[in-house]
């Protein structure tokens, strides 16, 4: 029995990479039912293969008219169909949004891409840095001399996955009030051109400069970055309100009158000199023992080895192990419909029947599609 807040939502989803599987782990972990369709054939199943969590693979081969067919009787009992594909290609298969609302004019149909469904790019290969690159974003993250790939945190699963979980869910209420589907083109440039809201009111503002790590919140302030510990670990400071700051001061020891100048963006390379010599003359584990819990704004920066047993992590069962693989449990948390890991990452094809049953497929509906070829 699926648990969390979304059971008894049903999915379709399109196997891709990136940030659908990460959108389909999601709506999984709250308790959607999610149907994957793979491509017959296909070798994925891997223990690992986290982002692949909580869902049902079925196997066809999209070449098919009767694969076809299966997806769009699937389509019948879905509230919502997501795929990753480039512009075009579901509707090259016959699996494109004006026929699969003829069969379910309820149906959300979620098509998430780095460019979106139309503009200059929209039919041009890409990657995260690329998606995110045009939005402003990559130009503010990184060092002074060149920008830097944040993961692919951003495009990917931020501005593309999030916003996908976010867009089709927004559409199932709509269309539970109304009666009607719709499509959701969600491209990663655009949510990350969303992300940025906040820094394009700075920059509204005079409150931001295009030069990388001169501004509050891109380490360019002493009081909001991270420093070098003497046994090479490192820790992060966010020191950015006047009392948090004069407590920083205060577990450091530093009486240097210029520290005072706090908000003087002058001072700052000389401040954050000074405050890294601080920081070196002691270990991680030494800070976090003046520092950890206290009003400070620090936490130590930790590795993914370490990360799953930090004493706030192991509190809050914030990661969890399933046949030996690590993997982040599921969020956000609900008081009365918690959500959680529906079951390990499928083998491709490995609900063939099971699925199909559960969806309304008779055993011969099963039967012909494999006499067909098609599953």
């Amino acid at each position: 029995m699926a648990q969390g807040p979304l059971a008894g939502l049903k999915v379709v989803e399109f196997a891709g990479i990136g940030p659908g599987p990460f959108c389909g782990m999601l709506l999984s972990d709250l308790g959607a039912d999610v149907v994957r369709i793979d491509r017959k054939g296909g070798g994925r199943g891997a223990k690992s293969d986290i982002t692949s969590r909580g869902r049902r693979s079925v196997a066809l081969d999209l070449k098919s008219p009767a694969a076809i067919e299966a997806c769009l009787k699937l389509v019948e009992g879905a509230d919502i169909l997501f795929e990753g594909f480039r512009p075009g290609v579901m509707e090259r298969l016959g699996l494109g949004p004006d026929v699969a609302l003829k069969r379910n004019p309820k149906l959300v149909y979620g098509r998430i891409t780095g460019w979106g469904q139309f503009g200059p790019y929209a039919s041009a290969a890409g990657h995260d840095m690329n998606y995110i690159a045009i939005t402003g974003a990559l130009n503010a993250i990184g060092t002074k001399e060149k920008p830097v790939p944040p993961l692919n945190l951003v495009g990917d699963f931020g501005g593309g996955a999030l916003y996908l979980a976010f867009g089709l869910l927004a559409g199932v209420i709509h269309a539970r009030s109304s009666g009607q589907g719709q499509v959701i083109d969600c491209a990663m440039s655009d949510g990350a051109a969303s992300l940025m809201a906040m820094f394009y009111g700075f920059k509204a503002a005079g409150m931001w400069s295009e030069t990388r790590r001169s501004n509050l919140l891109d380490g360019g302030a002493h009081f909001y970055d991270t420093y070098q510990c003497s046994d090479g670990g490192w820790v992060s400071i966010g020191s950015i309100e006047p009392q948090f700051y004069a407590l920083l001061l205060q577990k450091t020891g530093i009486t240097d009158p210029e520290f005072q100048q706090q908000m003087n963006r002058d001072a700052w390379p000389s401040l954050s000199d000074k405050l890294a010599a601080v920081i070196r003359t002691r270990t991680r584990d030494e800070w976090c023992a003046l520092m950890e819990g206290a009003d400070v704004c620090f936490a130590p920066v930790l590795s993914m080895d370490e990360a799953p047993s930090h004493a706030h992590n192991a509190a809050r069962q914030t990661f969890v192990e399933i046949d030996g693989v690590t993997q982040p449990a599921p969020a956000p948390r609900f008081s009365a419909t918690p959500g959680a890991i529906q079951g390990p990452p499928p083998a491709i094809g490995g609900h063939n029947e099971t699925a199909l049953g559960d969806w309304g497929f008779s055993g011969a509906d099963i039967e012909g599609l494999k006499a067909a070829g098609a599953l």
